[in-house]
């Protein structure tokens, strides 16, 4: 091999490893100008990582009205809580003898066993100093929750074509009834006007007493002054003679016995029954023995009536019967009379009284 040759390979070796040297020079350079270029980049970074950093620790230690939560007044609206009112209960009856009986004059709830505030209430007293041995016996009807219903008797009010109905209380009614009581003369007696479920038995009479029961629930007794026919608004209608009682007084009529009714032997003072309506539309039943037409309206005004009527009169009549549970059981006399008896009411009738029940929702017309 000539020196030449292998001067040749040995050059051509030696070529070959400047270029490699040039190589790693270059990947050095490379790499410093990598890191020259990188290094504004990871300042700036950094800078951005600190200013980030201080926003957030800024924001965190400064209070912001959007997010932080300010203290909270105190509530001022309505309490969820509300107050019912009590119902009405009538003032106790004021007594004029002393000492007063055991529980005179003080009520006592006769339908305890009904839902809802008392609706039927009981009471006695004894009305005239001069004669502690009378005795008024006095019930007190809620109008708000109840129903006022009045049925013809077999023979009373008067003779008439017209269909009577049932003549009792139907038995149907009888879960609700709480009470029932007499009516008025017989219409042969005393002409006035007889309505109830739908039907003119006779034709009201303007000038006389007379308890209405209305179709927006309210019932009232007033000076009837409508005309023969009652009106679309009214459910039912009695009369009986003028007006005992007026704006809480008696009435001038209430002076004149022979206004009243024809009594049994002729005596001015015999058992009479009444009935008023008190200052907030309630009714109130009265009975006593031994009265003038002026005793009882008396009698009224001392229980709180503003106006009233006299109903039937005599010893045989009058009756008032409280129930002691729903469907008409354990009725009673509250009125002591030996001429009448507790069921009275739960068959035909001679006469037409009246009945109470509890009202139902919806439709107020009576029991038939």
């Amino acid at each position: 091999m000539s020196p030449q040759g292998s001067d040749t390979r040995s050059a051509g070796r030696e070529g070959s490893r400047v270029p490699s040297a040039t190589r790693g020079e270059r990947q050095r350079e490379s790499r410093r100008q990598q890191r020259r270029r990188l290094l504004p980049l990871l300042v700036v970074g950094a800078a951005v990582v600190l200013i980030v950093g201080g926003l957030v620790a800024w924001s965190l230690r400064s209070p912001s009205t959007a997010t932080t939560a300010a203290p909270r007044p105190p509530s001022t609206s309505p309490s969820t809580t509300t107050t019912t009112a009590p119902a009405y209960l009538p003032p106790a009856v004021a007594t004029t003898i002393a000492p007063p009986l055991a529980g005179e004059g003080h009520w006592a709830v006769a339908d305890s066993w009904s839902a809802g505030p008392p609706a039927v209430m009981t009471t006695t007293f004894r009305p005239d100093p001069t004669q502690p041995t009378i005795t008024a016996y006095v019930t007190w009807m809620r109008s708000a929750t109840t129903q006022l219903a009045l049925y013809p008797g077999y023979e009373g009010p008067g003779s008439t074509p017209l269909n009577r109905g049932p003549e009792m209380v139907p038995q149907s009614a009888w879960p609700n009834l709480l009470a029932a009581f007499n009516s008025g003369f017989y219409e042969s007696d005393a002409s006035a006007g007889f309505y109830t479920h739908g039907t003119l038995y006779f034709p009201m009479v303007n000038g006389l007493a007379t308890v209405v029961s209305y179709t927006d629930g309210t019932v009232d007794i007033v000076d009837w002054q409508g005309g023969p026919t009652p009106g679309p608004d009214i459910l039912m209608a009695r009369q009986n003679l003028p007006l005992l009682v007026d704006a809480g007084a008696a009435t001038a009529a209430a002076a004149v016995p022979s206004q009243w009714g024809v009594t049994l032997g002729g005596v001015p003072a015999v058992w009479r029954t009444g009935l008023g309506v008190d200052a907030k539309g309630n009714l109130l039943y009265v009975a006593a023995s031994d009265q003038t037409a002026a005793g009882l309206a008396q009698i009224l005004i001392d229980v709180g009536a503003v106006r009233g009527m006299q109903l039937d009169i005599n010893p045989e009549w009058p009756i008032f019967v409280t129930y002691g549970g729903a469907g008409a059981v354990s009725p009673t006399l509250f009125v002591p009379n030996p001429n009448q008896i507790p069921n009275r009411f739960l068959y035909s009738s001679t006469k037409d009284f009246f009945a109470l029940f509890q009202r139902l929702p919806g439709d107020l017309d009576q029991p038939w």
